[in-house]
């Protein structure tokens, strides 16, 4: 089976790319290190039976190039850039495990709520401009935490917020009956999360209800006191509104790993002191990367031995 990965965290580590070549010894890895266009991926594919993808857009129009491709496996957790009704009308098995990175993912939220809330990253630019500015912020302790989204990264930091004491408030489209005495959560409409939550953030996926949820009206419903973290995907916040509220102050301060266009593109929301950004590494851990490797390699294996097989 010839197997392609177009993912570059997966091509870039040693132990991934070693495992995976034990299984499939002529697997090609992504050299180049860089993310490929929908057009360079059809090249790159053209003679791939199986391809390991993270977060490139696997469209109709890309499969109707590939018709060779039987296979595709995650790596990741999110599959809102695979079309699943194309790749079904096609014959394509798609692997994927879902929340394999939730520690990763969940820790650096835990850590935005600190920086945030402590003034960690201001006071640290500041500083090195020679800015001796010794306002701390606030203690996370204690404090009203807003979870959109319940899957498994929000689960995983409500147990990593245990220490801190927060009221936690939790939203989702799916039933949350069974959960919230488990995680002694309180389960609450939309808009009650915006109005009392502290810090809001997101653990959702990126749909056609939850593209551009959070904008300029849902600003103006929280506190200009709360933070808002969006560790999810970009979309679901309207980047135009969000720079006009950070600017205004309409909230305090946001922390962003995700964007409506990666890499981003408009400095000015960038370079906003009230705004700290990461370029998507959220589940970027080494031991994310690892775990998200083999679940992506275990997928083809199954696969191959299935067919072996048939």
């Amino acid at each position: 089976m010839k197997v392609k990965v177009s993912n570059v965290a997966f091509s870039k580590n040693p132990y991934l790319v070693g495992k995976l070549l034990a299984e499939f010894p002529d697997a090609i890895i992504n050299e180049k290190g860089t993310r490929m266009s929908n057009e360079e991926l059809v090249g790159y594919f053209s003679d791939a039976e199986a391809a390991i993808v993270g977060l490139e857009a696997i469209n109709a129009e890309l499969l109707d190039k590939l018709p060779q491709l039987k296979m595709i496996a995650k790596f990741g957790v999110g599959l809102d850039n695979i079309d699943l009704e194309a790749c079904e009308q096609r014959n394509i098995t798609v692997g994927w495990t879902g929340g394999v990175n939730r520690r990763s993912v969940a820790e650096m939220t835990l850590g935005f709520m600190l920086a945030l809330s402590r003034n960690l990253f201001s006071t640290s630019a500041q500083l090195k401009e020679g800015n001796w500015n010794k306002n701390g912020g606030f203690q996370l302790t204690g404090k009203t935490i807003g979870i959109v989204g319940f899957g498994h990264i929000a689960r995983e930091l409500v147990l990593l917020l245990k220490p801190f004491q927060c009221k936690i408030l939790v939203n989702d489209i799916i039933d949350l009956s069974s959960l919230v005495s488990r995680y002694e959560v309180t389960s609450v409409s939309k808009d009650v999360l915006f109005q009392e939550a502290d810090i809001i953030t997101l653990h959702t996926p990126l749909t056609i209800d939850t593209r551009n949820l959070f904008n300029k009206q849902v600003f103006e419903k929280m506190k200009t006191s709360a933070l808002l973290i969006n560790t999810a995907r970009g979309g679901i916040v309207n980047e135009v509104d969000l720079k006009l509220a950070l600017q205004e102050k309409k909230i305090a301060g946001a922390a962003l790993d995700v964007y409506e266009e990666e890499p981003p593109v408009d400095n000015e929301l960038l370079q906003l002191e009230n705004l700290i950004c990461t370029p998507h590494t959220g589940g970027n851990s080494y031991e994310a990367v690892v775990a998200m490797g083999m679940s992506a390699l275990e997928h083809l294996i199954n696969y191959k031995k299935q067919m072996q097989i048939i």
